[in-house]
C-alpha cells in the first residue's frame, strides 16, 4: 500500500472566491492544523516561558499553599477551572513541573508543549486541483433537476448516510447546537452564516477564553479546517454552495488551535469547559492534542495531559453534550499489541517510539465517553488511511478516499469531501477529520428528535442506528494483492467500522 504523503494532522488550501470551486490536494493526514506557518501575533514575554497544567481537587478554587507553591517556582496563573480542577499556568522554570508535582493539594502536573510560547511550526504543502468548466456544467444541470443547493450533486457523502433522505422528513432543530472545536469558523461564509450561534462561539487559544467579536475565526493564513468541518455539520439549505448533515441545527466555533497549527492542552481544555458552560449539544474534535501523537500516563507530563482532556471532555458530557472525535489517519490498529509513533513531540525534535496504545492515548478521540469516529470512502469501505481497532472505533461516516481507491458515481467528480473555506469559497478535504463532523451532523439530528435525550441516549442511538457493515476481508485498497489492513471482530461490530456507518434517515424518524 503507499504511505501517507505526511505522517502530520495537516492541510492547505487555497483561498476561494465566491465564483470558483476549488479542490485541496489529496492529503491523507489532514484532522487538524494551519495551511502556512505565521510569526506570532505576539511575542512571549519570555522566550523561555513554557504552558503547563496543573490538576487538583475540582469541584473548588486552588488551595492557597497550590498558588503560593505556583508562585514560588515561578509560574503565573492564566486560567482556573475550578469546575474540573485544571489550572493554566505558565513558567520559565525548567523544573516547575518537576516541583509542583510534589505540592499538597497537586494530583498531576505537566508542561503542555516543548517549544517556548508561542510556538511555531512547519506545514506540508499539497497542490490544488481546480474543478473544471464541464466539471461545474454537470453540477449546475444536475441542480437544475433535483432542486438541490447548487453543489449538493457533488456531495456523495451526503446520500451515504442518508443524508439526502433524512432532510425530507426533518432539517435538524434550532435549538440543537454543535461546537467545531478546531482552527477557527468563518461566521460570513454563506453557507455558515444563517446557523451560527455566536454566543457558543469563542476563542480559547491562549487556555483563557477570548470573546472579542470575530476572535473565533481564522485569518487569512490559517488552516481553513474549521471552516470546511462546520459546513459539514451544519451548512444552510439555501440555495447557496453545499449542504450539510443538520442543516437546521445552529453551530459554534470554539477556536483552539495557534497561528502555527498547534492544538495545546490548555486550549482544548478550555474548549470543553466553554462548550459545557453554554449549552452546546455536540462537540466535533477533528485533531489530536499536540505536541504528543500518543500520551502515556507512565510519563508524568503525559499523564497530567490526559487527566486534564478527560476532566474537561467529561465535564462537557455531564453538562449534556456528546463528543465525537476523529480516529486518526495514519491507518494505525489502534487495538494493536504495538505502535510506532514517528511524529511526536511534533513542536520539538520527534523519534521513533514504540507505544502501547492500551496505555498511551491518543487524545481526545481515546478518552472514555469520547464518540471514536472512522472514515469510509466514496465505495463504502474503509478509508486507505483511517485508523481502526476493535473496541477502538465506534462508529464509521464519509471522510473521503483517493479517487484512485474509491471512485464516487456521476456526477460527484471526487473522492474527496466537499465543504466551505473561508472567503466564500468551497474545496475538497479528506481525513476522519471529515468523517467526525458527519457523526456529529447525525448526533444532532437524533438531539433534534428526542430533544430530551441524554448524551448517553444520543450515544446509544447513534449506534444503534448505524448500518451494520462487515469487515473488509481481504482488504487490499491499492489492489496490489497485499493486504493493507486487517479487519476484526463480527458484522455488527468490529474494527474498521465499529457499530456500523452512521445514518441520519433512522436519526429523524426512529
Amino acid at each position: 500500500m503507499t504511505a501517507p504523503l505526511t505522517r502530520s494532522r495537516r492541510a492547505i488550501a487555497i483561498p476561494l472566491g465566491m465564483a470558483t470551486v476549488t479542490a485541496l490536494a489529496f492529503l491523507p493526514n489532514v484532522s487538524a492544523s494551519a495551511a502556512v506557518p505565521q510569526a506570532p501575533r505576539q511575542a512571549a514575554a519570555d522566550a523561555t516561558a513554557l504552558s503547563y497544567v496543573v490538576n487538583v481537587r475540582p469541584g473548588h478554587a486552588p488551595s492557597a499553599t497550590v498558588t503560593r507553591a505556583i508562585s514560588a517556582a515561578g509560574g503565573t496563573i492564566v486560567a482556573t477551572y475550578k469546575q474540573i480542577g485544571v489550572i493554566v499556568v505558565h513558567s520559565s522554570n525548567a523544573d516547575f513541573a518537576k516541583t509542583i508535582r510534589g505540592v499538597r493539594g497537586v494530583q498531576s502536573a505537566g508542561n503542555t508543549r516543548n517549544a517556548p510560547l508561542p510556538a511555531q511550526s512547519t506545514t506540508d504543502v499539497g497542490t490544488p486541483r481546480a474543478l473544471t468548466a464541464e466539471e461545474i456544467s454537470k453540477v449546475t444541470e444536475a441542480q437544475a433537476a433535483a432542486g438541490q443547493d447548487p453543489l449538493e450533486p457533488l456531495q456523495w457523502d451526503l446520500p451515504a448516510i442518508k443524508a439526502d433522505k433524512a432532510h425530507e422528513k426533518s432539517l435538524g432543530s434550532r435549538k440543537v447546537t454543535v461546537a467545531v472545536i478546531d482552527t477557527g469558523v468563518d461566521d460570513t461564509h454563506p453557507d455558515i452564516a444563517p446557523n451560527f450561534d455566536r454566543a457558543a462561539s469563542v476563542n480559547c487559544v491562549t487556555g483563557a477564553p477570548d470573546t472579542a467579536d470575530g476572535a473565533w475565526r481564522p485569518s487569512a493564513a490559517e488552516s481553513p479546517h474549521g471552516t470546511h468541518v462546520a459546513g459539514e455539520i451544519a451548512a444552510a439549505k439555501n440555495g447557496v454552495g453545499v449542504t450539510g448533515v443538520a442543516p437546521g441545527v445552529k453551530v459554534a466555533g470554539i477556536k483552539v488551535s495557534t497561528t502555527a497549527g498547534y492544538f495545546y492542552t490548555e486550549a482544548v481544555v478550555c474548549g470543553f469547559v466553554w462548550a459545557a458552560e453554554h449549552g452546546v449539544d455536540v462537540t466535533n474534535n477533528s485533531y489530536y492534542t499536540d505536541p504528543w501523537y500518543f500520551n502515556c500516563k507512565n510519563d508524568p507530563d503525559q499523564k497530567a495531559l490526559v487527566d486534564a482532556i478527560t476532566r474537561a471532555s467529561q465535564y462537557a458530557e455531564r453538562k449534556g453534550a456528546v463528543n465525537v472525535a476523529a480516529a486518526g489517519n495514519e491507518n494505525y490498529d489502534l487495538a494493536a499489541d504495538s505502535i510506532t509513533d514517528p511524529v511526536s513531540p511534533n513542536d520539538a525534535t520527534p523519534s521513533d517510539r514504540v507505544i502501547d496504545p492500551s496505555k498511551c492515548y491518543d487524545i481526545p478521540t481515546q478518552l472514555p465517553g469520547v464518540v471514536t469516529v472512522a472514515s469510509t470512502g466514496a465505495k463504502g469501505i474503509k478509508s486507505s488511511f483511517s485508523n481502526h481497532g476493535l473496541g477502538v472505533v465506534d462508529i464509521a461516516a464519509p471522510g473521503g478516499d483517493s479517487t484512485r481507491f474509491q471512485t464516487p458515481a456521476p456526477p460527484a467528480t471526487s473522492g474527496l469531501i466537499l465543504g466551505p473555506l473561508p472567503g466564500g469559497g468551497w474545496g475538497y478535504m479528506a481525513g476522519t477529520s471529515m468523517a467526525s463532523p458527519h457523526v456529529a451532523g447525525v448526533a444532532a439530528l437524533i438531539k433534534s428528535t428526542h430533544p430530551h435525550a441524554s448524551p448517553a441516549l444520543v450515544k446509544a442511538l447513534l449506534y444503534a442506528e448505524a448500518d451494520a457493515t462487515p469487515c473488509t476481508d481481504p482488504y487490499d485498497i491499492d489492489g496490489d494483492g497485499k493486504v493493507d489492513a486487517v479487519c476484526e471482530g463480527s458484522k455488527n461490530r468490529n474494527g474498521f467500522y465499529g457499530w456500523g456507518i452512521a445514518d441520519a434517515l433512522d436519526a429523524v424518524t426512529k
